[in-house]
């Protein structure tokens, strides 16, 4: 009984499968190439695109500041700062309940 459990033990131990008989066919080398070839220029490619659409944007003039009664309603202050202000607040870009700060 001890041999026909060593003999089952071995035999499940050794066993290999078909990836594991086969060799290295050069995967990492094709995705290191499909890396350097595509990926990285795409992503230039995107960057370039993205900035020649916010130069674009850039030379727009800012739109008119209207005072809607249901934007910038706050019934508490902001935790920092004055309490007026966001938290990411960019004076050229977000408008306070008065209107734009520069």
């Amino acid at each position: 009984m001890v041999a026909v459990r060593l003999v089952l033990r071995r035999s499940y131990s050794i066993m290999d499968g078909p990836s594991a008989m086969a060799g290295e066919t050069g995967g990492m080398k094709q995705w290191k190439k499909l890396t350097a070839l595509l990926a990285i220029p795409g992503v230039i490619l995107c960057y370039v695109n993205a900035n020649m659409k916010e130069a674009e944007r850039a030379e727009l003039p800012r739109p008119e500041f209207k005072p809607y009664s249901y934007m910038f309603h706050r019934t508490k202050k902001f935790p920092w700062g004055d309490g007026n202000h966001s938290l990411f607040h960019d004076k050229h870009v977000n408008a306070l309940p008065e209107g734009y700060e520069a």
